[in-house]
């Protein structure tokens, strides 16, 4: 039987991160993936989501602009399939570089399924039906989660799909209708329409990207709107039926129904977390009422030498999170000290068009946790970088304590803004003020002049056009 100090369950961001960070301090490592080495991030999210919004980006270029750069042709042909499996090199060749990165930290691999026999023993079962037997010091669940569909959606792969289907797939939906507007629903919702396909977006809360600020979200609302998106928010859907050639969406609205119909449906409404199997009841690991994995600023669980990271601990669910728990945890599993997580200060990022990022509270947060605010804003529309781009939708918008300067949250959109916000939050992090900000010298003509607007608009002391 092996043995290990760390043993690490599930590859993804969070737990290959976590493994490296723990061969790196010393500490003897393994890790179990049952699917793909990098997870569902690298392999069938946010990675090929990104190759797939690039092609988009172009499609939507050539369909709907080229007269403005000077560009004609006739007899245009967009290969969707070859967009998908531009995404798919992208994915293997990142896939093969942790594979590289585990062997050059002498991290072992186990393929295979986990089940925790004990708090020191994890049983592997290998693909041809083989167990492995490994001791473990400390175990590391990094699980993730799945894509949550109600049961009598009668999702089949096909017509009703959930975002796996929808990356794979090389096929384009004439129609489709995603329900859920968060940041795959608005994501996919960019990437069909921009070649065409004609798109309805259902979201039940009252705005679009429910966990953005309200001002955002309108802003995407509008520019989705233009480019002919239909957008049906504050919209409950009540039925799914699936038929031969299309699919039936049942919504209603304050009292009234209507029936949507199209080719698909793409079910983006949540996730649960991915702890069906892994024997965490029997060993008594805490779970909290959705089933997420409780932990401490740790990453530490109810259970000595058990310990979670990433979506399974339900805190948030993002990529960039899973790696920093990852690292806290390792590093804490080798006796070292880390900051902990200001989850509400963490970065958020969704690649539409045009993106969405923030970070800390919204204006409606921050007036009703009692704060006295000041807000700068400054559009893209007056920023000769984005005018010179094409793409000048949007805005970003600094929220402060009026009486401190302290930086509360942020909130951009535009073009290429998930670059622009470490600025923000580097600069909250390090207790800096608008002021700072707008006195750090930013190179012109740049996207991130909007920033320094922004933060000059705190005073009111807007200064370029």
């Amino acid at each position: 039987m092996n043995a290990y100090d760390v043993v690490i369950v599930g590859a993804g961001p969070g737990g290959y991160v976590c493994a490296i960070r723990a061969s790196q301090n010393g500490l003897k490592t393994a890790i179990v993936e049952k699917e793909w080495l990098g997870g569902v991030c690298l392999n069938v999210g946010c990675i090929p989501s990104k190759a797939l919004l690039k092609n988009a980006e172009v499609a939507r270029t050539l369909l709907e602009n080229a007269s403005e750069y000077g560009i004609s042709f006739s007899n245009l042909n967009l290969d969707y399939s070859a967009a998908v499996k531009r995404s798919r090199q992208v994915s293997n060749r990142l896939s093969k570089g942790v594979s590289f990165l585990m062997k050059k930290n002498n991290i072992d691999v186990y393929m295979g399924s986990a089940k925790l026999a004990s708090a020191g023993q994890v049983h592997v079962v290998n693909p041809d039906g083989k167990i492995d037997s490994i001791e473990a010091k400390n175990i590391v669940i990094a699980t993730g989660t799945n894509a949550f569909t109600p049961p009598h959606w009668h999702a089949d792969g096909k017509k009703v799909i959930s975002f796996r289907e929808a990356i794979m797939q090389e096929s384009l939906p004439k129609s489709v209708i995603i329900i859920g507007a968060g940041a795959i629903g608005v994501e996919f919702a960019t990437i069909w329409s921009s070649y065409g396909a004609q798109v309805t977006l259902i979201e039940m809360l009252p705005h679009i990207l429910p966990l953005a600020d309200d001002e955002a979200a309108s802003e995407l609302t509008k520019s989705f709107k233009k480019r002919g998106i239909e957008v049906l928010a504050e919209h409950r859907v009540e039925s799914v039926e699936v038929f031969d050639e299309k699919v039936q969406v049942k919504v209603s609205n304050k009292g009234s129904e209507k029936v949507l119909e199209a080719e698909q449906a793409l079910s983006a409404i949540g996730f649960l977390p991915n702890i069906a199997g892994l024997g965490l009841e029997e060993i008594g690991v805490k779970l909290d009422q959705k089933g997420n994995i409780e932990v401490d600023e740790r990453m530490a669980t109810n259970v000595p030498s058990i310990w979670a990271i990433g979506d399974v601990t339900g805190k948030l669910l993002l990529a960039h999170i899973a790696s920093t728990q990852g690292v806290i945890c390792a590093d804490a599993i080798a006796g070292k000290d880390s900051l902990p997580i200001n989850y509400k200060m963490a970065p958020s990022a969704v690649y539409c068009q045009p993106q969405v990022a923030w970070f800390g509270m919204t204006e409606k947060e921050a007036q009703e946790a009692g704060y006295d605010i000041k807000v700068g804003r400054f559009p893209f529309s007056a920023n000769g970088k984005a005018l010179g781009m094409g793409e000048y939708s949007g805005f970003a918008k600094i929220i402060t304590d009026a009486q401190y300067g302290e930086i509360l949250g942020a909130h951009l959109v535009g073009p290429e803004v998930s670059e622009l916000l470490p600025e923000l939050t580097l600069a909250q992090r390090m207790e800096m003020t608008a002021h700072e900000i707008a006195d750090n010298i930013h190179a012109h003509p740049t996207l991130s002049e909007v920033i320094k607007e922004a933060a000059e608009g705190i005073a009111g002391n807007y200064l370029q056009i």
